[in-house]
């Protein structure tokens, strides 16, 4: 026969319930606030992926072409030049916006234009390996379907001319369509490359070439295969050394 429970074993029974309770009631409110807090997460994601779709290009900058001597896709000059040079850019690179501002004309007027250079653009497309966006990714594809067109240099010359920062949107998928609109592209042509990203391979030989060069940062400047003033902007007079050099050692 069973005994009868004491008060005090009841008063400790329902202590111990209401614990339980009130435990799983936090464990409840923790799976809640894990599961709003994913639900947040994701739609900021989307709203950050999505929204630069549904904003309005905006003003575009403008460019007049620019004559570059004998241009083949992404390079400039006589294949049979003595001296190569090959500069690995990403679109989003500040320093780049520089380098083709104020130094690069000027080698392809100086060394180029003379014949002694064959000078050939490289994608390095890195800058957004973190964000969520892929605007250098994106720039690069985009450019390289302009190329498809006959027209790298003149869609490189207008990135840079629309650029104002890094992952800011300045080349959102909309405002690189816009490019080459601006440019008077086969804009249906554009599209269908651009969507398809269909020059994905040649960016990424060019991506995974300078990293196997050792290169980390852009813009980086090679003369027949070694690195200009390596860990720093290269000047047009470290480019210009360089080259005279070459020339030397070629016997020109």
């Amino acid at each position: 026969m069973n005994k009868p429970t004491s008060g005090t074993q009841k008063g400790g029974s329902t202590k111990r319930q209401a614990t339980r309770e009130k435990r799983r009631q936090q464990q409840r409110k923790q799976r809640m606030y894990i599961v709003l807090g994913i639900v947040i997460a994701a739609v900021a994601v989307a709203a950050l992926l999505i929204i630069p779709s549904l904003l309005p290009a905006e003003d575009i900058n403008t460019i007049t072409p620019v004559d570059r001597p004998n241009v083949d896709g992404k390079a400039l000059g006589d294949p049979n030049a003595p001296v190569k040079i090959d500069v690995y850019e990403d679109f989003q690179c500040p320093a780049c916006k520089t380098y083709t501002t104020d130094i690069e004309p000027r080698v392809v007027d100086d060394f180029v234009a003379t014949g002694q250079v064959y000078y050939v653009f490289r994608q390095f497309p890195f800058l957004d390996d973190r964000a969520i966006g892929k605007e250098s990714d994106q720039a690069a594809n985009a450019s390289m379907c302009a190329a498809g067109q006959d027209r790298f240099w003149d869609y490189h010359d207008i990135l840079f001319a629309n650029w104002n920062g890094e992952n800011q949107n300045a080349y959102s998928d909309k405002r690189l369509v816009a490019f080459a609109e601006a440019l008077n592209l086969d804009v249906q042509a554009f599209n269908d490359c651009f969507e398809s990203n269909a020059y994905e391979d040649d960016i990424n030989a060019d991506l995974n070439l300078g990293k196997s060069l050792g290169i980390t940062g852009t813009p980086s400047v090679l003369v027949n295969g070694t690195l200009v003033s390596p860990g720093f902007v290269p000047s047009y007079q470290d480019i210009a050394d360089a080259v005279n050099n070459a020339l030397n050692s070629s016997g020109d």
